[in-house]
């Protein structure tokens, strides 16, 4: 099942190039007042909506994708979790100067670059969609794309372990997670508004049995800049999933980006994007 969120914060049941609007499926959602539940609550009640979700695409019209503003899959990103350096190739690329600009990336004397630097936050605000784009937040600074994969967690989860974690998984998308170059902290770096881009759309994770085997890529104006393999990180989604969930309690719509492979180049205005993983899809994304 993939899962749209587009123009008017409607929402879409995708096949193919095409896709069904099934926005009368979130009024099956219960009722809150203050103070809200945590988390995204179509996430949250995504399984007990799959009857109703197929019932109210049958009779939905289809509208191509193309026409459509996308925007990200997920609504209510309670947190967005990011593994700072998860692929050998990415973590030898980040010694170039213009992208080190003082820090140190070496994981030199553990065991993975995550066992030294732990994940990191991004803010929930940061979060766009394929049709909303990115907007360089710090002008006159370097500021990368990176291409990577997005991990939407579906249920509460605590001290889950690395086996039992992909049970907490509610689906997939494809992740940018756009950094400025500098020396503050990776999480004020990397969290003005757009620079995190999820999309196209929601992949629920029965579509996707090994998420540690998808192929994923990256063209600017056309030309690859990136082309890797998920199989390639460092640590697995189950572990991330664990480690995340070790230091504190993972909640629907938490959004995990799993670091991203070698590759990474500046961006400039006027850029157009196109980021694929295999069994997700594609999505252009113009940088304004």
């Amino acid at each position: 099942m993939r899962l749209a969120r587009y123009g008017d914060n409607r929402l879409g049941l995708v096949d193919g190039y095409v896709l069904r609007d099934i926005t009368q499926v979130i009024e099956r959602l219960p009722q809150y007042r203050w103070p809200l539940p945590v988390g995204d609550q179509l996430i949250a009640h995504l399984e007990s909506l799959r009857r109703t979700i197929k019932g109210a695409s049958e009779a939905a019209a289809r509208i191509p994708v193309t026409e459509l503003k996308l925007l990200s899959p997920v609504a209510n990103p309670p947190r967005v979790i990011a593994a700072p350096i998860n692929y050998r190739a990415h973590e030898a690329e980040a010694e170039n100067p213009e992208i080190k600009q003082g820090n140190d990336f070496s994981s030199e004397g553990f065991a993975t670059p995550i066992d030294k630097f732990g994940l990191f936050l991004k803010s929930p605000t940061s979060v766009v969609g394929a049709g909303e784009g990115i907007t360089l937040g710090f002008p006159g600074r370097r500021t990368d794309f990176e291409v990577e994969l997005a991990v939407v967690i579906g249920e509460k989860a605590r001290n889950v372990s690395p086996e039992a974690a992909l049970d907490s998984v509610a689906g997939y998308c494809i992740g940018l997670d756009i950094s400025a170059r500098g020396t503050e902290d990776r999480s004020f770096r990397k969290s003005a508004d757009s620079y995190t881009v999820l999309g196209p759309w929601l992949v629920t994770a029965d579509e996707i049995p090994d998420p540690d085997n998808l192929g994923l890529r990256l063209a600017v104006n056309g030309e690859l800049r990136q082309n890797s393999n998920t199989k390639h990180m460092i640590v697995g989604v189950g572990e991330l999933i664990a480690r995340a969930s070790r230091a504190f309690t993972l909640h629907p719509g938490d959004v995990l980006l799993t670091g991203t492979p070698e590759g990474v180049g500046a961006l400039q205005s006027g850029m157009t994007i196109r980021a694929t993983i295999d069994g997700i899809g594609a999505m252009d994304v113009k940088v304004r």
